[in-house]
This record gives C-alpha cells, sequence and structure tokens, in this order.
C-alpha cells in the first residue's frame, strides 16, 4: 500500500506511450510540436513523466489519435525520403572499419556481422531510451551497439554458447570482478610455470599435470584433444566455475570457450577436420590466461562506457516456437542462412565442455548445413526456409509495435545446385504476415569474410531488407 511519503513513479517515453495506446515515434512528434508539454529530463537526458503529465498524454491521445489517420502519413513522407536517402548514402562496406573494438572480439564467432550495419541502422529506425532487438542474437553484436547508442537491448538464440557469449559481452563487471578474473589468469600461468616439456624443463620440474576436476565423459574429449590438454582444460574450468559472482563467471567460461577449438585437434572454427597442432604442456593454462586478461579489460572498458540504466535481456530460446519476451521498438538481426554453416556441428567441442545439449540444439537450429545437404526425404528445402521465416513474421506481429521496422541483413544460398535469393524469401514471408518492405540495400563482403564449406561457395555480397509492419505507419 502507497504512502503518501512514497515517491511518485516516474514514466519512461516508451512507457507513457504504450499507456496513450500509441507508438513511441508519435508521442516524440507531439513533444517536438508542443501538442503536449514536455517533461523533465533526468540526469542522463532521458524524458520522465509524472503521473498527472502521464495523465494528460493520454487525454490527449484520445481526443486527436482519430482525426490523425493517412494525414498523417502524408505529413511525414518529407522526413520518409530524407530517412533513406540518408541510409542509400552509407558506405555498407566499410571496408576500412575497425570491428573488434571493446567487447566485439570477445569470442570467437564465424558468419557474425560487423558492428557498424546494426549502429547504422539502430540510429536510424530507434531513439534514445527505446528497445532494440536481434531475435538471432549469435555473439550479440547488435546488443553490444545497442547499449553503445543508450538503447535497452533484447537479444534471444536458440543456440546455448551465442546466449552464453551474448550475455559476456554485454556484462558490465561489479566491485571486485576485475580482481576475481586477473586473479585467475595469474592462476593460469602460474600452474603453467610448473609444468614441465619435453624440449623446455622448467627449473623444478614436476611430474606430468593430472587434474582431479571432473571432465566430460565423451568419445569427443579422447578424439579432439591430447590428453595433456584434457587435464588442463579440465582444471581451467572448475576454477571458473567457482567464481562467487555471475558476471565474473561468465566472462571467465567464455574465455575459455574461445580457447577451445585452438587447443583442440580441430583444425578451426570454419574447418571440422582434425590435424596436429604440436601443442605443449601448459599451452592451454597460457592461452587461457591471455585471453581472459584481454577480455577482462576489454568487458571494464565497456562497463565504463554505458549508461547505467539501460539493460539487456538474452533470452535462451527458439524463435519458432513464439517465446515472450518484452515489447520491441525496433529489429535488427541476421538470420542464419540455409545449407550455409552448421553451428551444432562446429561448436560441438565447446558445447561438451560447457555441458550444452548439443543434439538439442542440432535439432532447432535453423539453415544448418547438414540439415539442407540431406538429399533424403526429411531433408530440409527453401520451402523449409520460407515456413520458418513465416512464422518468425507472424511472431513478430505482437512483438513490434504498429509502423515498427524489421532489419534483415541477408545473403543469397545454394541449396541442391540452385542459388535461392534469401531477401526475397524474407519479402514474401513478411508480406505474408502484414509487413511491406520499404527499403533493400546492398553491400559486398570481404574476400576474407563468411566463408562457409568451400563446396557450396563463399558469399560475396548481402542485402539488408528492411520491412515494416503496417497499420499505423510513419514511415
Amino acid at each position: 500500500m502507497s504512502t503518501a511519503n512514497e515517491p511518485k513513479k516516474q514514466l519512461s517515453t516508451a512507457e507513457v506511450a504504450e499507456k496513450a495506446g500509441v507508438h513511441r515515434d508519435t508521442l516524440l512528434r507531439w513533444l517536438r510540436a508542443g501538442d503536449v508539454s514536455e517533461p523533465r529530463r533526468d540526469r542522463h537526458g532521458w524524458r520522465v513523466f509524472t503521473p498527472k503529465e502521464a495523465s494528460a498524454v493520454v487525454s490527449y491521445a484520445n481526443s486527436s489519435q482519430a482525426a490523425e489517420g493517412k494525414a498523417l502519413e502524408l505529413q511525414d513522407q518529407a522526413s520518409v525520403t530524407a530517412s533513406f536517402e540518408r541510409l542509400r548514402k552509407i558506405d555498407w562496406d566499410f571496408r576500412d572499419a575497425k570491428t573488434s573494438y571493446l567487447t566485439h572480439g570477445l569470442h570467437p564467432y564465424p558468419a557474425k556481422y560487423i558492428p557498424q550495419i546494426p549502429n547504422a541502422l539502430i540510429q536510424e529506425f530507434s531513439t534514445v531510451g527505446s528497445t532494440v532487438g536481434d531475435i538471432f542474437c549469435g555473439s550479440g553484436t547488435t546488443l553490444v551497439e545497442a547499449l553503445l547508442l543508450k538503447r535497452h537491448a533484447v537479444g534471444l538464440d536458440a543456440n546455448p554458447l551465442a546466449c552464453l557469449i551474448s550475455t559476456a559481452k554485454t556484462s558490465r563487471l561489479g566491485e571486485g570482478d576485475k580482481d576475481r578474473l586477473v586473479g585467475l589468469g595469474q592462476r593460469a600461468l602460474q600452474l603453467a610455470g610448473t609444468i614441465a616439456v619435453d624440449d623446455q624443463p622448467t627449473l623444478f620440474p614436476s611430474a606430468r599435470f593430472v587434474s582431479k576436476a571432473p571432465r566430460p565423459d565423451s568419445d569427443a574429449i579422447q578424439f579432439w584433444f591430447d590428453p595433456f590438454v584434457v587435464e588442463e582444460l579440465a582444471e581451467i574450468l572448475s576454477w571458473c566455475q567457482e567464481l562467487s559472482t555471475i558476471a565474473s563467471r561468465t566472462v571467465a567460461l567464455v574465455s575459455f570457450a574461445a580457447i577451445v577449438v585452438n587447443v583442440s585437434r580441430q583444425d578451426s572454427d570454419t574447418r571440422y577436420v582434425r590435424r596436429q597442432k604440436n601443442l605443449r604442456q601448459g599451452d592451454a593454462l597460457r592461452r587461457f590466461a591471455q585471453v581472459l586478461l584481454e577480455n577482462t579489460s576489454a568487458v571494464e572498458k565497456l562497463s565504463d562506457i554505458l549508461e547505467p540504466n539501460v539493460t539487456c535481456q538474452v533470452f535462451h530460446a527458439d524463435v519458432l516456437t513464439a517465446p515472450k519476451i518484452p515489447r520491441l521498438d525496433l529489429v535488427v538481426c541476421s538470420p542464419p542462412y540455409p545449407n550455409a554453416y552448421s553451428y551444432h556441428l562446429y561448436h560441438m567441442t565447446r558445447m561438451v565442455w560447457l555441458g550444452i545439449d548439443q543434439p538439442g540444439f542440432k535439432k532447432r537450429e535453423i539453415g544448418s548445413h547438414r540439415k539442407f545437404s540431406n538429399k533424403g526425404k526429411n531433408g530440409a528445402t527453401i520451402e523449409t526456409f520460407k515456413a520458418e521465416m513465416k512464422s518468425v513474421f507472424s511472431w513478430l506481429r505482437g512483438v513490434l509495435p504498429d509502423g515498427g521496422h524489421a532489419c534483415f541483413v541477408v545473403g543469397n544460398s545454394i541449396i541442391r545446385g540452385h542459388t535461392y535469393d534469401n531477401a526475397e524469401v524474407l519479402k514474401a514471408a513478411g508480406e505474408s504476415e502484414g509487413f511491406a518492405e520499404v527499403a533493400r540495400l546492398n553491400r559486398n563482403m570481404k574476400d576474407t569474410s563468411k566463408a562457409f564449406n568451400p563446396r557450396i561457395g563463399k558469399i560475396k555480397t548481402e542485402r539488408i531488407v528492411i520491412l515494416q509492419k503496417k497499420g499505423v505507419s510513419y514511415l
């Protein structure tokens, strides 16, 4: 029960717009035009409404909204044209742009898009304090950029490893977290220094290191890792799991996952074949320490930059099951391309070490090369992808407001020798569920980017497909 001395609740622009039953952009337009009174701003420059001010907006909405209709669309047509002209003037290739700043380089993640793409789209189609979602969040690129631009971020992915990486990349270090992580890195280096190697003995050589920590009971461990690497990884993992705070533990586990393929017999993140790497005892410990210290520094820098009241939520969820998430003002994402990549396969060793249900994710993965290369009756086709995207847009209708935008970055797919234009697939799927394509932009890929399976070709171009939910249209 509230009391007379209890402070009145302050409402954000998004909350007031929702109470008034209008799009956030409509409320901002009314404020700029002086149709409703400007509230005060907090120390971060964000508008905060009192309950009385919010009620005044609701009253104005009830008296004026019916009169807007088509006239509002015509009134804003000039700003719409200017918006898309600005987008078309951008050099979307971003060839010389730095892409691994702050936490963007925390963990390897093949086929991720560069941060400059979501950054530009977020700036154009949202405002400070709005909520930006990435429904295929992968390694969290969109989420980091949304936070940097003072937007709330919501990400979801069916891949548990992707969710872990996204959470780490958007984490804020709390009191003592840096010391915990630095101490863990030093602990790894100290142990590495006591382990004898054949060609470089230590001053006080010890017997071969054997960890008492548990390790996964999987044939994959013996197949993909040298025995001494297994001992070192088991020890490191046990240390990470013992950390007392969520932020420090998450950053440590992602740093652990980042080195797993590197110290395995798997060729690389994009080649699922075995090869010997001439690893020595202590290498896994030293590489973990290096990555952990670099990642700690990156997360610390991000923590210092971010506004304290912008939030990020990451949901482990399958978008095809219509998960319940917060309402979004904008979606910016890059869906998995059919037949391009199998995340369940190339991340398999990481998932095994982290105790992730890799077979379960394999069944849910959209676009998996394994699924689309299957020529049997259960093999996926382009119709599979069309149906999946139709389901996604059906769900998005309940997540985005009328006039809200969904931006997709996508390339073509080659399935059984035929090339399919995924931009057209997205357009058709969106239109069937009440979305309209309002712009399509092209970009060229770097020669080293998104090289998936060489047998199905290399992606050289991408399209940025911008769709808008129909209803009260502001663009």
